[in-house]
């Protein structure tokens, strides 16, 4: 059986054909269509589009209940993921398929709620019995839409209004700039929203639990070793013996605290090749630690432990309450939680 060739339109040599060359063309086009959408969208919001945009901002703060996004074909596609984004920042959400509304999930929604309807055009079929149980109950409805004279445009409480662009599609048909704006749009209001509330990386990472994003907002309290596994000696403390402490320890470095119970210092493996001699062993630790070692607090984030042992180039950091170890931190707890 002959093996496939997968070497596509390319030659032996390796150079790109015509048609590798019309295809980044055609990626460029598409990147160069979007980026204009883009650009269109910011300046809207510079201009008009920014006082609806305040409006709906601080509708979906008001209200007490959930914002309720929908949306039908591509629409609803980038309403899914507004749904999902707005929730992880604060902002209770969930999507409600047009279809599905019609057949009994309209008690889904509240008189509490919001409502965030998409739809390009303004006319979608589906939204139309949304639209009229949001009027007939007084729910907030906020629109992204294209046109402001459209059905929903002028039934919505707030109407953002997006500035017309060409699609991608050479046919300018299949949604692809308009649903990169909507999609634009929709983040634009999370943040606003994240920023107006306060949400900060600690709220975050409680609705994060999961993967390295929940592992890098885990505290660094939550994955150090504690006090017993710390490599400790006191102050005066001989050379040979904190080199035996730091071997059973197992984490490359070794502290050095003072008198109250503070540590004032740190011997490291390189510290102790920078400093080899015959009487190294006879020295105290005084004589090669290195003075006010650089540590974190429980509180602080993993991100931040992380952040920091890769600007030092160092493997290890001592977690440090009012001056006083309290754990210690190396860089294979951060790959054990999945934060490195």
């Amino acid at each position: 059986m002959a093996k496939p060739n997968f070497q596509g339109s390319r030659g032996q040599d390796g150079k790109g054909s015509g048609q590798d060359r019309s295809f980044v063309e055609s990626a460029l086009h598409t990147l160069d269509a979007e980026a204009s959408g883009i650009a269109a969208l910011a300046g809207a919001i510079s201009d008009g589009l920014g006082q609806p945009f305040v409006a709906a901002v601080d509708l979906i703060r008001e209200a007490k209940g959930r914002v309720i996004v929908t949306g039908m074909g591509k629409s609803g596609h980038v309403g899914r993921k507004i749904a999902a984004t707005l929730a992880s920042t604060g902002t209770p959400a969930f999507f409600v398929h047009p279809g599905e509304a019609s057949h009994g999930d309209l008690g889904m929604i509240t008189a509490d709620d919001v409502i965030m309807a998409l739809s390009w055009s303004g006319e979608t079929a589906e939204l139309k019995n949304l639209i009229d149980y949001s009027r007939r109950f007084r729910i907030g409805l906020v629109a992204l839409t294209a046109d402001a004279t459209s059905t929903l445009g002028r039934a919505a409480d707030v109407a953002l209004v997006l500035p017309p662009a060409r699609e991608a599609c050479p046919h300018n048909l299949a949604p692809t700039t308009s649903s990169l704006m909507q999609l634009a749009l929709g983040d634009a209001l999370a943040i606003a929203l994240l920023e107006s509330r306060g949400f900060t990386a600690v709220d975050f990472g409680l609705l994060h639990p999961g993967g390295r994003l929940g592992a890098l907002l885990k505290f660094a309290r939550d994955v150090m070793h504690g006090e017993s596994a710390m490599p400790l000696v006191p102050i005066g403390t001989k050379m040979s013996d904190a080199v035996l402490e730091m071997s059973a320890k197992g984490f490359g470095c070794i502290g050095m605290i003072a008198d109250d119970g503070k540590l004032v210092g740190i011997i490291t493996d390189g510290d102790l090749r920078r400093h080899m001699r015959g009487d190294l062993l006879d020295a105290s630790v005084e004589d090669v630690m290195t003075r006010s070692p650089k540590t974190i607090r429980p509180d602080q984030l993993v991100s931040e432990a992380l952040e920091l042992l890769n600007a030092l180039k160092i493997t290890a950091l001592f977690v440090v309450e009012a001056g006083k170890p309290v754990g210690i931190l190396h860089i294979h707890d951060l790959l054990r939680v999945g934060a490195a």
